[in-house]
């Protein structure tokens, strides 16, 4: 058995087999906690890996991978309304570089924004 240790990338950890601690009968709960969530939890608390299961849940573009993904899940067997609904769009703020001038960082923040939109 594989285990995922540093990925934080949902669609790789399933497809590619690893180990993958099943949390996805939370996604109703989430649901009904409201429009607006703020996840608080200590570094290396799989954030990242749980904002990367929403986002293939709930993207319309992997609608059509949607058993292959979540089949064997807990959400797989009863999914809400919601799943493979939205447009999603991934940001990585990462990329910006917080060095130089108020013009050079607005640049590297519109290339941050404009690149996910372009692809």
């Amino acid at each position: 058995m594989k285990f995922p240790y540093g990925i934080c990338d949902f669609y790789e950890i399933i497809t590619e087999g690893y180990f993958y601690s099943d949390r996805t009968e939370r996604i109703p709960m989430i649901e009904e906690a409201g429009k607006y969530l703020l996840f608080l939890r200590p570094r290396r608390f799989g954030k990242s890996l749980l904002l990367s299961m929403l986002e293939n849940y709930y993207d319309a573009a992997k609608a059509d991978e949607f058993e292959k993904l979540f089949g064997h899940l807990a959400i797989g067997k009863s999914p809400t309304r919601r799943h493979n609904r939205y447009f999603v769009m991934k940001w990585d703020f990462s990329a910006v570089d917080p060095q130089g001038d108020a013009k050079q960082i607005r640049q590297t923040l519109y290339s941050g924004v404009d690149r996910p939109i372009r692809s």
